[in-house]
């Protein structure tokens, strides 16, 4: 079928351009079609099958031995064919011999219908069962992808690196496609952060994610584990993501007539492999295949709401103060203690801000997370009821998953037999934490994680948080044991490496230590979501390092980023937003000069895209930098939050330098309202600018308010809007602007 490429190509441009119901009805025609012509070609004890939502239909074929993605079907009615089965374990090790596997299919255990489908294979010898299968949870956006592997035998068996996606796309030669993918925004956002390479003959790329994310130098950056490719001429395309925050991958290469792609566990440094005890499973990340019509932007706006309705907590996204406005007690670092506390909540109350954050500094030691009673002799409750008595929420900092020195009962103490056993990596006599880390356990282990399950619910219990903000590296990235569940690392080629208090461990069995600790944490953050339904999860993890999708289904918002000038914000969010919804994306804002009220402003706006955290001593604001920002707050909460929530999000500026203005747009297609954030940069010469908005009606009028004054209320065409422009003229740099608008119905003009 890949000669029909092109043949579909012309066809729907030449057909489609009317309405998006009637392109979707002939795709639909045209993928019946071809899937009843397969599923009569093919023999009956083969099953095929048919899923589908509203922007992607995939056909599914379960071969003999080996099932196979056929066809996905674009929007725009292009077609691509996957040209490779899936490949399926062909050995493993039991007893410590290697024995081949023969996969056969078990046709009488295998469904479909349009929303999920599950192909059954059987291994007789070792005995083990496979469930491929893909799933639609909502009637939009991308469709879900999953392996399991069960050891049905009676020893225990050892598999090699099992791919969650490996696609193997006809393409037409010379066809011009760009690929898409984004950084993290790690320690601080890289100079590039968002990525658009052209994919051409020999293309080879590799983008990897961990728990870890440290910005090496010579190392690429670690991306958010996600792709997206597309074509710029005939503007169609898909995407792919893994929802697993341990040590992934994601690979893509052109060749001749083929665009391979390659998603999955990180089999490097490798060889990898991990062991099933008899009626045990393992089971592959996650990942999610879409397709769009259009470029970036309208990728995420599709992806985006599916993260929303389909990973992200129900409660939490129907919360009507998500994303809230927090007070962070890191203004005044680990100094913070009782009275400073309450003077914070007192002042956040004054200025509208709706949590109140105690960060690191509250606890007696690294490890022993009980409240210092030289600091807060009433104890965190006392704090919390303060907060609540207020009106306010309250959340704390905590790296549960490290381990010190404390020796005081509760404490996790690396001497102590028992935790030394969790440690990933022994430490020596004269080893010390850091100010706020220390050693991490091995979650994968279960008396590790039993203890850290524990210890988070006693912490949020006893504290009475309405939020729990995890640092650190809870998932351990290496280990040096032999006796824990994963598999034993090669010691020849083990690299330890000390940073920040605790001891990073790179070796062979890397990537299976992180999956199973990654499994632990979720199941641990999975029963505390059930008995605190209205909890809420930060993940920071040293500012953005575990930005992802799987974090995305268990948290509730991130810090993107461990930079917080108005800069580095502005370039995270940028980079962040492209795919994950904007309430999640925490800016802290932090000191930075502000000589005038403009660029006090200028740096409150830069954090208040997404979820909007004040990091700094706001009681030591002038009384016109208090009013300001109050007003400002309370803006936020009236205007700004219910666009974040659920409008579509356009950059509609390159990637902002500091120097050259950039912007943001924000459109709800519902309410008919929108706004602009727009920012001047350094450069003395630039006063005015023109922003060129996205997804408005082209007939359409639209009127434009200018929050902070300077020009009249204007009305524009939204295809002058889109076409011309929207002139924003601001006479200082580094200031801002905050232009409303919103469509004219029913009204002269």
């Amino acid at each position: 079928m890949s000669y029909l490429i092109p043949c579909f190509d012309g066809l729907f441009r030449s057909r489609f351009e009317a309405s998006r119901k009637r392109r979707r009805c002939l795709c639909t025609a045209i993928l019946v079609c071809a899937a009843l012509s397969t599923r009569a070609q093919s023999p009956p004890h083969e099953p095929a099958a048919v899923i589908s939502t509203s922007d992607i239909r995939l056909e599914l074929k379960a071969g003999s031995h080996a099932p196979k993605l056929v066809t996905l079907l674009v929007p725009a009615g292009s077609i691509l064919r996957n040209e490779r089965e899936e490949s399926l374990p062909a050995r493993v090790d039991v007893d410590g011999v290697s024995s081949p596997v023969t996969w056969q299919l078990k046709p009488d255990q295998c469904t479909s219908d349009q929303h999920l489908a599950v192909f059954v294979y059987e291994s007789i010898k070792p005995r083990m069962r496979l469930r491929w299968q893909w799933e639609a949870r909502a009637s939009f956006g991308p469709i879900e992808h999953r392996i399991s592997i069960e050891n049905l035998d009676s020893s225990e068996i050892w598999l090699p690196m099992q791919d969650s996606l490996r696609l193997d796309w006809s393409v037409i030669p010379g066809k011009a496609l760009s690929h898409f993918f984004v950084e993290k925004g790690a320690d601080s956002p890289g100079p590039i952060g968002t990525h658009v390479e052209p994919v051409e003959e020999g293309y080879r790329w590799m983008g990897k994610s961990s728990t870890y994310a440290h910005p090496a130098q010579g190392e690429d950056r670690e991306i958010i584990p996600f792709e997206l490719v597309y074509s710029t001429t005939n503007p169609t395309g898909w995407y792919a993501g893994i929802e697993f925050s341990g040590r992934t991958r994601i690979t893509l290469e052109r060749s001749g007539d083929r665009l391979r792609s390659v998603l999955g566990l990180n089999p490097e440094p490798g060889p990898f492999r991990t062991g099933l005890l008899p009626g045990t499973t393992f089971e592959t990340p996650t990942v999610f295949l879409g397709a769009f019509v259009g470029g970036p932007d309208d990728a995420g706006n599709q992806l985006r709401p599916w993260v929303r309705a389909v990973l992200n907590n129900p409660r939490t996204v129907n919360d009507p103060q998500y994303p809230l406005t927090v007070n962070n007690s890191w203004g005044i670092g680990m100094q913070v203690n009782e009275a400073l506390a309450l003077r914070m909540i007192a002042d956040s109350k004054e200025l509208g801000l709706e949590m109140y954050h105690v960060d690191a500094g509250w606890f007696r030691g690294v490890g022993d997370w009980y409240p210092d009673p030289k600091k807060f002799p009433h104890g965190l409750a006392f704090i919390a009821d303060e907060a609540h008595r207020q009106g306010l929420r309250f959340g704390i900092w905590v790296d549960w998953a490290q381990a010190g020195l404390d020796t005081q009962p509760g404490a996790l103490n690396v001497h102590d037999p028992q935790v030394r056993d969790w440690l990933v990596a022994d430490v020596g006599s004269d080893w010390k934490p850091e100010e706020f880390k220390g050693q991490t356990i091995d979650l994968g282990v279960p008396g590790a994680k039993e203890f850290a399950s524990k210890e988070v619910k006693r912490i949020v219990e006893d504290y009475h948080l309405d939020m729990l903000e995890h640092d650190g590296y809870v998932v351990a990235q290496g280990c040096t044991r032999t006796d824990h569940p994963h598999a034993p690392p090669n010691r020849s080629t083990m690299r330890i490496t000390h940073d920040s208090g605790f001891d990073f461990v790179l070796a062979s069995n890397s990537t299976d230590v992180s999956y199973h600790a990654t499994r632990a944490y979720y199941s641990i953050y999975d029963q505390v979501r059930r008995e605190h339904p209205s909890l809420l999860f930060e993940i920071c993890n040293d500012g953005g390092r575990m930005v992802d999708f799987g974090s995305a289904a268990h948290g509730d918002y991130f810090s993107i980023t461990d930079a917080y000038d108005p800069l580095s914000n502005r370039r995270a969010f940028y980079d962040t937003s492209f795919v994950l919804p904007p309430a999640m994306l925490e800016s802290y804002v932090e000191k930075w000069p502000t000589p005038r009220i403009e660029n006090f402003v200028y740096m409150l706006r830069s954090g208040m895209m997404g979820w909007l955290t004040i990091m700094l001593d706001t009681t030591a604001w002038t009384p016109e930098q208090h009013e300001v920002a109050r007003r400002a707050i309370a803006l936020y909460k009236e205007r700004l939050r219910p666009l974040i929530r659920v409008a579509q999000l356009y950059h509609v500026s390159t990637r902002p330098d500091g120097v050259h203005w950039d912007g943001m747009e924000y459109w709800d297609r519902a309410r008919k309202q929108g706004v602009v954030f727009a920012f001047r940069g350094s450069t003395p010469d630039e006063q005015v600018h023109r922003f060129l908005l996205a997804g408005l009606n082209a007939r359409q009028h639209y009127r434009l308010h200018f929050e902070d004054g300077g020009v009249h209320d204007i009305e524009r065409t939204g295809e002058e809007l889109m076409r011309s422009g929207l002139p924003v003229s601001l006479q200082s740099p580094l200031s801002s602007q905050l232009v409303f608008f919103e469509e004219i119905t029913g009204e002269s003009h």
